[in-house]
């Protein structure tokens, strides 16, 4: 052996030997811990770090979050504040009639509701239609395909300030749009402080910024699908727009419901581009529900964090029975795709 050889495993050796001196002195306490408890056990172990994490950093808030709904008052530490029981759940609540937001006590919080409300419903189905076209697309052999790909997930890298940030740039009065519009002959206009624009720019840029993500997963859907039903559906002269509704989307189903409850949950909770994109403006037409809880529990000058904690753990309420709802129509549909 050469020297260079001799050397090199001499180094090695010595690089080798804390490590395996570590591993021989962690291994003595694991093999007592599976002794005691068996495989379930070591899962449990290797589990438990994770378990602290998700423990410390998110059931204590939500358990904390409990306590100070129940409490009045701008203090922030709870021996400060004075227990009112469910008196801010009544005040949220108290309302003549929930479509008209003048005859609710907390007129502001049905305001960001209503928003909210429409925003989901206009954002998810259009995130639904946007991702399951742009998968189909990219699921087909065409040229730079890999490179479409990195495309359209790009967005969703991005924060999601810097997603407000770009899109306010190119929106404001003096933004990237309006000069193209003037170069084109056109009047300038303030995108953002118009109500239906404004609404509009909200939809969009959600969609723009998280499509990329749905697209992956609708994406591994359809190349999952046999290629078999297809050759076969081509030999029978099956014409494309039915091989979609009988074929690529009863398949695409199950990933088509997660798409779905994960797209819902997001666009009840969005907070970040609109903030902002928007500010809440122009008025409180792209107020919604996680920027008033943010306002009102930490921004306002009359801050009350037991009617944020209230708010936050109603919106937390009405996402469980909707994703559960979902949940239950896609198993449904799913049997009844089976039975057939």
């Amino acid at each position: 052996m050469s020297a260079a050889a001799t050397l090199k495993a001499w180094a090695g050796a010595a690089l080798a030997a804390p490590v395996i001196w570590l591993a021989s002195v962690v291994n003595v306490p694991l093999k007592a811990w599976q002794r005691a408890t068996g495989t379930g056990g070591m899962a449990a172990f290797f589990l438990a770090p994770n378990m602290a994490i998700f423990g410390i950093f998110v059931l204590v808030p939500l358990v904390i979050n409990f306590f100070y709904s129940a409490t009045s008052g701008t203090a922030y530490f709870l021996q400060d504040r004075s227990y009112v029981g469910l008196e801010q759940y009544q005040r949220l609540l108290d309302c003549s009639n929930y479509l008209d937001t003048a005859t609710c006590r907390e007129d502001l919080f049905w305001k960001a509701v209503h928003n909210t409300g429409l925003f989901v419903v206009v954002q998810v189905a259009l995130m639904t239609v946007v991702s399951i076209a742009t998968a189909l697309i990219l699921n087909r052999e065409i040229v730079g395909r890999s490179f479409w790909r990195a495309v359209f997930f790009f967005p969703v890298l991005l924060s999601p300030v810097v997603t407000g940030l770009i899109w306010r740039w190119i929106l404001q009065r003096q933004g990237l749009l309006n000069l193209i519009v003037h170069d084109l002959g056109g009047e300038p206009y303030n995108w953002l402080t118009d109500r239906f624009w404004a609404f509009t720019a909200a939809v969009s840029v959600s969609v723009w910024a998280h499509m990329g993500f749905y697209t992956l997963i609708l994406l591994a859907g359809l190349q999952a699908i046999p290629r078999d039903l297809y050759e076969a559906a081509e030999m029978d002269g099956t014409r494309p727009a039915r091989v979609f509704w009988r074929i690529t989307l009863p398949l695409l189903m199950p990933n088509l419901l997660v798409v779905i409850v994960l797209a819902l949950i997001r666009a009840v909770q969005i907070f970040d581009e609109v903030y902002v994109l928007t500010g809440g403006g122009p008025g409180t037409s792209t107020l919604y529900l996680t920027q008033y809880i943010y306002e009102i529990g930490f921004a306002s000058l009359l801050r009350n964090p037991g009617l944020a904690s209230a708010a936050s753990i109603l919106m937390g309420l009405v996402l469980v029975v909707l994703t559960l709802l979902q949940l239950q129509v896609g198993r449904r549909g799913e049997r009844k795709g089976a039975r057939q």
